[in-house]
């Protein structure tokens, strides 16, 4: 049986542009969307993992735990691939994920300037395809990420990828799945 990650590899350059996009596209949904919506989609939607409640950037504006990611998102210049028809699967860091960076990681790949890096980075959190905890008990697995980069992936003892802890699993959305990680995910230098 060809494996879930098997299929996600894109030519580099489309590849980096098509997750950045992923990963940037919350920001600007976020700041347009009206916050009697966005207010409608509790963290309760988080820990659901039968419910359905719009596309990713749905799911992540009403969550109420990733304005850094979708502020970061924003920057970057990428709106409209999470919103996209997918699918795909976001590894999502938490606000507090974002905190645990050195002092000033984040305020300076938000300046315009960094803007290839930030996408980079946050390209490197989405691979193609909507992929389960279900899909990964028991293994591992080295996806290719939007970045190009592969994470490790591991299913053995819940599911971690590289450093970071999957702590909500299969947060469905209308275009994908999210899993929300404990750290934000570096890829390797070039």
């Amino acid at each position: 049986m060809q494996s879930k990650f098997a299929r996600f590899a894109l030519p580099g350059a489309v590849a980096a542009v098509a997750a950045a996009a992923a990963l940037i596209a919350p920001v600007a949904f976020a700041k347009e969307c009206p916050q009697q919506m966005r207010a409608s989609l509790t963290s309760a939607a988080m820990t659901s993992p039968a419910a359905s409640r719009g596309d990713i950037v749905d799911v992540a504006s009403g969550a109420g735990q990733f304005s850094t990611l979708l502020a970061a998102a924003q920057a970057a210049g990428l709106v409209g691939a999470l919103q996209g028809d997918g699918p795909l699967t976001v590894f999502a860091p938490t606000d507090d994920a974002f905190r645990a960076l050195p002092a000033g990681t984040v305020e300076r790949l938000l300046r315009p300037e960094n803007r290839a890096e930030l996408r980079r980075i946050l390209s490197y959190h989405v691979v193609e395809g909507a992929v389960f905890a279900s899909d990964l008990s028991g293994r591992t697995s080295r996806p290719r990420t939007l970045a190009g980069a592969r994470v490790s992936v591991d299913g053995r003892q819940g599911v971690s990828v590289n450093n970071a802890r999957v702590v909500t699993a299969d947060v469905r959305a209308d275009n994908g799945v999210i899993h929300v990680i404990d750290r934000v995910l570096l890829p390797p230098a070039h």
